[in-house]
Order: structure tokens, then C-alpha cells, then sequence
């Protein structure tokens, strides 16, 4: 179902971002493989009801894939028999690049790559255990040294259809520089598809490529704001204002449905991206971060939204 000879676009699994309203938008402008919110292996098994909004996928959405988070095996084994249940998922990624410090301190996301044994113990758990096609790894370069090509062969050993390589150590956190190279080496080592991952934009996808010479390449915040992002690199194709304020709109129509009316509060932090580069975005950004009302809310979008204020 994914066709790494294209080099296809994924969207990154991003915390608080890369819900169903997102992802819904990045499939309709042509992003080939969503992956939902990294979702605890633990809040899974443990807080069943509660975790499988999270699950929840459009109809746009195929292939779709699940990230799920965790250290335990046993644990991991219990998620990945839950997902089983449902169809429409068309793999289980396991998180091995989150560097947040109340994941590490559980020994999951990052943490894992301080022990290569249990990470590919755990890749062996899913791959033996699910029904679904792909089973996949998102990592980073290391934990606080490069050393993602070293293990990149052991994970498709243990039986990993592609990796995802986020192309920063634990300690880089998101503001150290790319190592697009470091990439590289990880694609050189291994028999499996990689894909390239690490504030990929518009403007250095081509290079990104051509460096890491990856099958496919992961988008993340770049997309936000600018979910239409997976058009212009496929097609070559910009949208125009008026484009612009209908997608916004749209968005929030999404979200509303997703979230009710507790859609104003979540969708602020996305009409802050979106309004960069309009004049008068900072006082608009101060305006909306006051809203309580939705039909406010959708007026403040439409007027400000107008194409006639578009600087670009």
C-alpha cells in the first residue's frame, strides 16, 4: 500500500497537532501515509475507552498508522492485541525518538536507544503479534551520540518493514541542526525503506533527498500552518488567499466536529500559524486567544482571513 519507488510523504506524528482534523486536511492534499498522535502503550491497555478517540481515523485516511509508546513487552503485547481488533489501521509504529523527559524517565521514546536489545525485542513483540501489514520504527540518531546506523539492520532483523530517522540525537532536542548526512549513513546500512525525517520544508526537500537518498520523507511542523505543504512538493502547486481562508475555515469546521465547542481553545495555537505573514497577525493572534464564542470565533477568521489582507 505504500510505494517507497514514488518517495513518498508521510505526516510526522506530532503531540496536540497531528489529530484527525490535520490529518484529514493533509490526506486531501495529497499526503500518502497519515500516522496518528503517539499513543501511550500504557493508556491503551489501562485506560481503554478514554485512549481509542485517539485511534479514531477519516475515511481519507489509508494507509493509516498507529504510534503507539511503551518499554514493556508484556504491555506491548496487550496495545498491539487491542489494535488488532480494529480494522482500517494498516500498521503499529513504535516510538523510539520521543525526547520528552516524562517519557525517557519510563524508558520508552528515546530512552530506547540506550538499549538496542529490548528495542528490538519490542519490534519483535508487534511484528510477531500484529495483523496488521507494516510494522515500522521511528527513531532518533541516538540518545546522546549518533549511532542510529549501527542498529539501523538489527530493527529490520527483528522485523521492521522501514524505519522513520528523526535526524537528531535525544540531546538535540528540536533545535540542534538536521544531520541530513547521519541519514544517510542510516539508509546505507540497512536492506529496508528509510525515511527521512528533521524540518523538511518546501524549500530543501529536494536537497534532503538527494543528500540521505531515503525512500520517502516525514513532514511535521512544517505542515502546520501549511497542511497543503504535500501538494506544492508534489505537484509544484501554491494555493491562492482565498484558497487559504477556506482551508482555515474548514479546519475549524473539523475541529468542531472532533471537539465541540472546546475546538476554540485547541485551534488557537493553528490560527497562529496560519496568520504569519498577514499584516496585523500579532494583534489577530491577541484577539483569538480572548474567544469563547464560536460564531466569534469563525467571524474573526472570515475578516481576517480576507484574501484582500494576503501579503503573499
Amino acid at each position: 500500500m505504500i510505494d517507497f519507488s514514488s518517495k513518498p510523504l508521510f505526516l510526522a506524528p506530532l503531540a496536540g497537532f497531528s489529530d484527525l482534523p490535520l490529518r484529514t486536511l493533509a490526506k486531501r492534499f495529497g499526503c500518502d501515509c497519515t500516522i496518528s498522535e503517539m499513543i501511550s502503550s500504557n493508556a491503551l491497555v489501562y485506560e481503554h475507552d478514554k485512549t481509542l478517540s485517539m485511534i479514531e481515523k477519516s475515511p481519507l485516511e489509508s494507509p493509516y498508522i498507529i504510534q503507539i509508546a511503551g518499554s514493556q513487552k508484556d504491555i506491548i503485547a496487550k496495545a498491539v492485541d487491542i489494535l488488532n481488533e480494529f480494522d482500517g489501521i494498516d500498521g503499529i509504529d513504535l516510538n523510539c525518538g520521543c525526547p520528552v523527559p516524562k517519557v525517557v524517565k519510563q524508558n520508552a521514546g528515546s530512552a530506547l536507544l540506550n538499549d538496542s536489545k529490548l528495542l528490538c525485542t519490542l519490534v519483535e513483540t508487534i511484528k510477531n503479534r500484529s495483523n496488521k501489514r507494516y510494522t515500522s520504527v521511528k527513531i532518533r540518531l541516538g540518545f546522546n551520540t549518533k549511532m542510529a546506523h549501527e542498529i539501523a539492520q538489527d530493527l529490520a532483523n527483528a522485523g521492521a518493514d522501514f524505519i522513520c530517522v528523526h535526524g537528531r540525537t535525544r540531546a538535540g532536542g528540536y533545535s540542534a541542526l538536521v544531520d541530513y548526512e547521519a541519514i544517510a549513513m542510516v539508509k546505507s546500512s540497512t536492506n529496508i525503506p528509510v525515511i527521512a525525517n528533521g524540518d523538511i520544508n518546501i524549500n530543501n526537500y529536494k536537497e534532503v533527498l538527494k543528500i540521505t537518498n531515503c525512500d520517502g520523507l516525514m513532514i511535521g511542523r512544517a505542515s502546520i500552518g501549511s497542511p497543503w505543504i504535500f501538494q506544492e512538493i508534489k505537484n509544484n502547486q501554491s494555493i491562492s488567499p482565498y484558497e487559504k481562508k477556506e482551508i482555515v475555515k474548514e479546519h475549524f469546521e473539523l475541529m468542531l466536529k472532533t471537539y465541540g465547542k472546546h475546538a476554540i481553545s485547541i485551534f488557537r495555537k493553528h490560527l497562529h500559524e496560519y496568520s504569519k505573514g498577514i499584516s496585523g497577525a500579532s494583534e489577530f493572534r491577541s484577539s483569538v486567544n480572548q474567544i469563547q464564542s464560536i460564531d466569534m470565533m469563525k467571524e474573526q477568521i472570515e475578516q481576517f482571513f480576507d484574501p484582500c489582507k494576503a501579503i503573499s
